[in-house]
């Protein structure tokens, strides 16, 4: 890492990189930033902003399983809560026993309240409680040496699955007629979503990080005019209010993810008013 930091110090001389904690926030956001860009096109595509909000809730009762069954790391039993429960969620939607948004809104509700009934058992939430709007700045050095292996590992099989993907979310029975194995897709993007919500949970927030995929993919779309530049404008406008939000807040002296927030909202309402005129 030092000689991270040092090529961080000669590239970009700024007093706001004079502290490791930012460098580490700066190289999360550079990291974060570009999954959640890519993987929200889909999202907004495929209508499921209420899937991710209810990975996001789920991040609770994976931390509050870790805690019963004795896992160290809470980010383990937060992956394996959060990559089961979009395969379940996926496989509940495909039945059409009801509409999406329905039985995504009861999965959320289900697993938040789970996972806050359990962590508040004897007053002890409050040590959990950083769940809920994140810490960026809090992010250490081997907590960026695994997001940069799943930003490795999501990237890779973000391009091999890209196209048949692209097919699915404009016609499935389509995709299905050009061979495209349309449940294995979706299981293995649901799980991509999965494993990427919940990796960013800790420093992003419950409250906070549906914002972040869905956002700069919705204001990208305003925008853009073909699928390349929807992938590319949503990953640029991303890793932009992502750096201009940890910037501003460590002047301002506000949360960070909450600033990078703004600043995607901000982007969406003036892209939008752009795509009216």
């Amino acid at each position: 890492m030092n000689t991270l930091y040092s090529i961080l110090d000669s590239l970009l001389p700024f007093d706001w990189l004079g502290y490791n904690f930012m460098k580490n926030a700066f190289i999360a956001i550079l990291l974060i930033a570009p999954l959640l860009g890519i993987l929200g096109t889909m999202a907004v595509n495929n209508k499921m902003a209420f899937f991710s909000d209810a990975l996001g809730h789920s991040a609770l009762t994976g931390v509050a399983l870790g805690v019963v069954l004795g896992v160290e790391n809470e980010i383990i039993s937060m992956v394996a809560f959060g990559v089961l429960l979009a395969l379940i969620i996926a496989k509940v939607k495909k039945a059409k026993t009801a509409s999406s948004d329905t039985v995504i809104s009861v999965f959320s509700s289900a697993s938040i309240a789970l996972g806050l009934v359990i962590l508040s058992a004897g007053g002890g939430f409050q040590k959990y409680s950083q769940y809920l709007i994140g810490d960026i700045l809090s992010i250490s050095a081997s907590e960026i040496a695994m997001l940069a292996a799943a930003f490795v590992a999501v990237i890779a099989v973000w391009a091999l699955i890209f196209n048949k993907l692209l097919l699915l979310s404009i016609n499935r029975e389509l995709a299905a007629s050009r061979g495209v194995k349309t449940s294995l897709i979706e299981n293995i993007f649901v799980v991509l979503v999965a494993v990427v919500v919940m990796l960013s949970i800790k420093w992003i927030g419950v409250l906070l990080i549906n914002s972040l995929l869905i956002l700069p993919a919705a204001a990208a779309r305003n925008v853009a005019r073909n699928s390349r530049q929807y992938l590319a404008f949503s990953v640029l406008i991303s890793l932009v209010c992502g750096i201009s939000g940890l910037i501003f807040a460590y002047y301002a002296d506000t949360s960070a993810g909450a600033t990078i927030v703004l600043i995607c909202s901000a982007v969406f309402f003036i892209t939008y008013l752009f795509r009216r005129k």
